[in-house]
């Protein structure tokens, strides 16, 4: 029973399932069959993107006063960082200098030197430009390239690079 507040009367809420029982001594009213629970929804899994990527380059960049940086980290380039070099002159008149402005673009770091431009990416050795290259087109066009096997000797499951990682590998 539960009272109405506004006006004091006593109302009956009937349950669901039960049978309304008006006679005097009727039995004991059955209590409704609990519902199904539904089973919780599994938690949501929070999928990170990776947006930075380690590289060591085969040779190393040399500073001015000598010093050899070899790592560095390259970031996911973004469709602004593929759209600003076009309009950089230097590029309208060598489109061949639209990869050393590129990837002046995505490089934010690299050893010791406080600030990654297309000036340090222009005076790198030719190998470490065809590497950061590749890697540029591993990392945004193609993603890994990595293939899960398994070893026919004792059927281990391993991962190989099938792109190669460093310069001359396949």
């Amino acid at each position: 029973m539960r009272r109405s507040a506004a006006a004091g009367a006593t109302t009956a809420v009937a349950t669901p399932g039960a049978e309304a029982s008006a006679g005097v001594g009727a039995g004991p009213i059955a209590a409704p069959a609990p519902a199904p629970v539904a089973p919780a929804p599994a938690p949501a899994v929070r999928q990170t993107l990776r947006t930075e990527f380690p590289f060591q380059l085969p040779r190393g960049y040399v500073d001015e006063s000598g010093t050899v940086h070899q790592d560095g980290v390259m970031r996911l380039a973004t469709a602004r960082d593929e759209l600003v070099p076009l309009r950089d002159v230097r590029v309208q008149e060598n489109p061949a200098y639209l990869s050393v402005v590129l990837l002046g673009r995505v490089i934010t770091r690299l050893g010791t030197v406080p600030m990654v431009h297309d000036g340090i990416v222009e005076n790198m050795f030719a190998s470490d430009l065809a590497f950061l290259q590749d890697f540029y087109r591993q990392i945004n066009a193609e993603g890994h390239t990595r293939a899960a096997v398994q070893c026919p000797h004792c059927a281990e499951p391993f991962e190989v690079e099938l792109g190669g990682s460093r310069l001359g590998e396949s």
